[in-house]
């Protein structure tokens, strides 16, 4: 019997969360299905969730990235209200991606709300693992630094 790998790292924990009144999940379910098969451990937090669920279940699991999907045009109030609901648990620390119908105009904003990255729909299932891999090491190695 092989002893395990301790050296290898901890798979990254992405949260999948769908915020407001929305309810399409096919597309936060791909991406979810498309993290996971990239290694990474992934929950889900079903349709219609508020702010403080979507909080409360990121704290609780430990979760290294929250990822938004928003499908019903609210993507800013409801980035918003996510963001604050966090910091109020403590978690401004985690990153917040948001995915979904996003136009153009908006990603900006978005970003200075404090979301981390945005995904709009039609985002390469590649473009999106490496951008996650990228955000918790960068965290990562922000916080190892002296």
């Amino acid at each position: 019997m092989t002893a395990p790998n301790t050296n290898r790292p901890s798979p990254i924990k992405v949260l999948i969360a769908k915020p407001g009144l929305d309810g399409h999940d096919v597309g936060a379910k791909l991406v979810g299905r498309a993290l996971a098969e990239a290694g990474m451990d992934v929950s889900y937090s079903g349709l219609k969730r508020s702010p403080e669920q979507i909080a409360e279940r990121a704290q609780i699991e430990g979760v290294d990235v929250v990822g938004l999907s928003i499908m019903s045009g609210a993507h800013l109030p409801l980035a918003k209200s996510a963001l604050e609901a966090l910091r109020a648990r403590g978690l401004a620390h985690l990153p917040v991606v948001v995915g979904g119908v996003i136009p153009e105009h908006d990603r900006e904003p978005l970003l200075a709300l404090g979301v981390a990255a945005v995904f709009p729909v039609g985002t390469p299932f590649e473009e999106l693992v490496s951008g996650i891999e990228k955000l918790v090491s960068s965290r990562k190695s922000t916080r190892a630094a002296p």
